[in-house]
């Protein structure tokens, strides 16, 4: 009676053993990979300040309606921000007419169906959130 026990808990254990003990091989390859990058220097850029403009623009973006009509990489109502991003320059006055076009509404850039102006949007929020769409290049 206690080798009709003992045969199952044995049988698991040697098919555990062959199976590699739980070492994951795809791990090993992604530690090959990160440790064969090549490092780059950021010694000028301050730390985490482009993802941290990119994220509270993106975060302001999500907080928003801006989803109702525009995405990411697709054309909805309005254009697709890396339409955007390709066809302005990230230049200050490109930026500023960009946040005037958000807070005031317009068409006739990307089509006849109009932007809804935004007057409740803060001039600083806007502009995070054009620099955020420009930075999607």
């Amino acid at each position: 009676m206690r080798m009709r026990f003992l045969a199952p808990l044995v049988l698991s254990a040697i098919f555990l053993a062959s199976c590699g003990g739980g070492k994951d091989s795809n791990s090993e390859k992604k530690e090959e990979a990160a440790s064969s990058e090549t490092p780059v220097d950021n010694s000028m850029v301050k730390a985490g300040a482009a993802e941290a403009a990119a994220s509270k623009g993106a975060a302001l973006i999500e907080q928003k309606d801006c989803k109702t009509c525009h995405k990411v990489d697709m054309k909805l109502v309005g254009p697709a921000y890396k339409d955007v991003a390709k066809k302005y320059e990230a230049t200050d006055a490109n930026i500023d007419m960009l946040v005037d076009k958000v807070i005031k509404g317009g068409s006739g850039n990307w089509g006849e169906v109009a932007m809804l102006p935004h007057a409740d949007l803060p001039k600083d929020d806007a502009k995070e959130m054009v620099k955020y769409i420009l930075s999607l290049r």
